[in-house]
């Protein structure tokens, strides 16, 4: 099997800040800030095991 490269990642995410959907009482950019993190770790993970194969 060959490997895989990734020459391009693109990612979109969309939130929601509508506090009345969501009922959070947080600051709006905490949750914010939370997905991106979030979505870095994952990111990093695929990394990791893109470069382990």
């Amino acid at each position: 099997m060959g490997a895989i490269e990734i020459k391009e990642l693109h990612i979109r995410i969309n939130v929601d800040n509508d506090q009345e959907k969501s009922g959070a009482a947080a600051k709006p950019g905490a949750n914010k800030d939370a997905i991106i993190a979030e979505c870095v770790e994952q990111i990093m993970e695929i990394i990791a095991k893109q470069t382990e194969r």
